[in-house]
């Protein structure tokens, strides 16, 4: 295990820190990535400090600029020989009031899932050539209450910031699913309602919502649970592409995941990252 490389995006607080903690402690070279490098040398140093690792590095890169996408990747290959686990855990929910990256896209659909899109196809040509690499899309139940429009992708007609979280969720689930057809391993899952600090900067309805049944959530423990099986079990007993649910295959459930919706978003996703 001593050999093998996982980069966790957003790994420096909730499920990602906890899924980075636990893979280091198994001798994961764990990379970090954060947006932060202040947040990102505490984590790292508390990583170390908490399971002997030393083998845990830093990369930095804010997804809400995809012109940063492709530096990460360029250095990661730089520094690295080999990808055994991409954990594309970063993410965030907003509240009512639409925000837009440099690129004039929606911010939530950027971060969630067209960050993750560039960077995984950067990280294609490492992952191709490490034997038994594996792709972990955190996803989300929340897919349910999806309605995506690829004539309206940004939702500047329609938007809300629960629309816009849960469209990217089953984003990531479509995308997942079309990396399998194009035979890359890779599996995607929902964590749980977790009691971490990524709707803090929502507003509206959202956040006094988490507030309010934070004693009720999962804790990030609980929530790192099917990442973390998914990064280590030997024999994931359901094919790449699969969805998971409490370290279980679970049926993805909205009328819009479909193999041709897959293919469109996969193809427009190119589009928009100019990948």
């Amino acid at each position: 295990m001593s050999e093998k490389t996982a980069l966790i995006t957003g790994s420096t607080s909730g499920i990602g820190y906890i899924t980075a903690l636990e893979l280091a402690k198994q001798g994961f070279h764990t990379v970090l990535h954060a947006r932060n490098r202040e947040k990102a040398e505490q984590t790292q140093q508390q990583i170390v400090r908490q399971t002997g690792n030393k083998a845990v590095d830093i990369i930095l890169a804010d997804f809400a600029h995809l012109d940063e996408i492709r530096p990460l990747a360029s250095e990661f290959a730089k520094r690295y020989d080999r990808l055994d686990l991409l954990v594309n855990n970063a993410g965030l929910i907003l509240g009512n009031n639409r925000q837009v990256t440099p690129e004039g896209y929606e911010l939530t659909i950027t971060i969630n899932h067209l960050a993750p899109f560039l960077l995984t196809n950067l990280l294609y040509g490492t992952l191709k050539g490490t034997p038994g690499a594996r792709i972990i899309n955190v996803a989300s139940m929340a897919h349910r209450g999806a309605a995506p429009d690829f004539n309206d992708f940004h939702l500047e007609r329609s938007y809300s910031g629960w629309k816009a979280y849960c469209n990217s969720k089953l984003y990531n689930i479509m995308f997942t699913a079309e990396l399998a057809r194009r035979e890359v391993p890779a599996w995607s899952l929902h964590p749980g309602t977790v009691a971490t600090s990524f709707s803090a900067g929502s507003g509206g309805w959202i956040q006094p919502f988490f507030s309010l049944f934070r004693p009720f959530l999962s804790t990030p423990e609980q929530g790192a649970s099917t990442s973390i099986y998914l990064c280590t079990e030997k024999e994931i007993p359901a094919p790449s592409g699969a969805y998971f649910v409490n370290s279980k295959p679970a049926k993805v459930r909205n009328r819009f995941y479909t193999p041709d919706n897959n293919r469109r978003l996969w193809e427009l996703s190119e589009k928009l990252t100019g990948k």
